[in-house]
């Protein structure tokens, strides 16, 4: 593989850390939890995509651009980090954010500003084109933007979670911990592709399974074709020799609740649960869904007690404070 050569910006301390969650294990009388906690990765109050980014703006800086352009929701993670991450880099920062401006910004928006990032709002509907827009308005005043998808997942920044997949393996041999299976939140797929081509080449012998926030797996745009294409041009790029097909990806799609950004009684519970047992805090649109979804399956008995679970933390506690009426 070729990781040591890709460009990559500095954004973060790495490895996080990994913590048992003791109190909450006994809680739901269930296998042994462990955290690894991407929520504390120093970069903006945290979080997954600080792990994508340093491989994204890596490859902005090679091209010799000066302006990072993303989109995202109104209380978007991934935009809240690019913005961040922008000014350690030096460059300038657009955020498409589909939504109508609040009067009072708050969560990941008031972050987005506090950073100094230029926000455009927007119709969902609208999002991909207004994005291309504001490419083309940059170039047309002589900027030179650098186009980000949403979430960063794409080949470029899934290369963060193959990376982190091997920093994982060194910590649990450390540790004397072998997981049964790890458990994470997916939406747009660059964290799971990355830690499901990681799994591979590190010969992981768990499970890999992605709580999934919104896609589904049939419909218009299922989500596994989506998951494949990623992690196999991530290992083009690394070079891998490895190929995946949609069978080697796990996907839970039972979680899905009143849809994306719209957390109810399961991340709540699972925000209180994890807040009142252990004083780690998860965010209620991806992580506390996922972590609501990983109770359900141990009250379930999905998993057995003697086992060992891991629970990737991927972060979004800023967004707590704009769902304050709720909890």
């Amino acid at each position: 593989m070729i990781l040591e050569m890709l460009p990559r910006f500095h954004l973060a301390e790495f490895p996080t850390p990994i913590h048992y969650l003791e109190s909450f294990s006994k809680a739901f009388n269930g296998p042994a939890i462990f955290m690894k906690r991407d929520d504390v990765t120093l970069l903006g109050m945290g979080g997954n995509k600080t792990r994508k980014l340093e491989f994204l703006i890596g490859e902005a800086m090679k091209q010799e651009k000066d302006t990072l352009v993303t989109a995202g929701g109104l209380q978007s993670n991934h935009c809240r980090l690019t913005a961040a991450a922008a000014r350690k880099a030096g460059l300038s920062c657009h955020l498409v954010l589909n939504g109508e401006k609040p009067e009072i910004p708050n969560g990941n928006l008031l972050l987005d500003k506090i950073f100094g990032a230029n926000v455009h709002y927007c119709d969902r509907k609208d999002r991909d084109r207004r994005l291309s827009q504001v490419a083309e308005d940059l170039v047309a005043v002589g900027k030179k933007p650098y186009v980000i998808p949403v979430g960063g997942s794409n080949s470029i920044g899934s290369v963060g979670y193959v990376v982190a997949m091997l920093e994982l393996e060194t910590q649990l041999k450390d540790m004397h911990i072998k997981p049964d299976a790890i458990v994470f939140a997916t939406s747009s797929g660059g964290t799971q592709a990355g830690l499901t081509l990681g799994a591979k080449i590190t010969n992981f012998s768990g499970q890999v399974i992605g709580i999934s926030i919104d896609q589904t797996k049939t419909g218009d745009e299922p989500f596994l074709p989506i998951l494949t294409e990623i992690a196999n041009t991530t290992a083009q790029r690394i070079g891998s020799h490895i190929q995946l097909v949609e069978e080697d990806f796990s996907l839970n799609c039972d979680y899905l609740g009143a849809g994306y950004a719209m957390p109810g009684d399961i991340e709540f519970n699972a925000i209180r649960d994890l807040a009142q047992h252990e004083g780690i805090l998860l965010g209620p649109v991806y992580t506390a869904r996922a972590m609501g979804g990983l109770i359900d399956l141990i009250q379930k008995e999905y998993f057995t007690k003697d086992q060992t679970i891991l629970f990737w933390h991927t972060g979004g506690t800023p967004e707590l404070f704009a769902w304050a009426n709720e909890l």
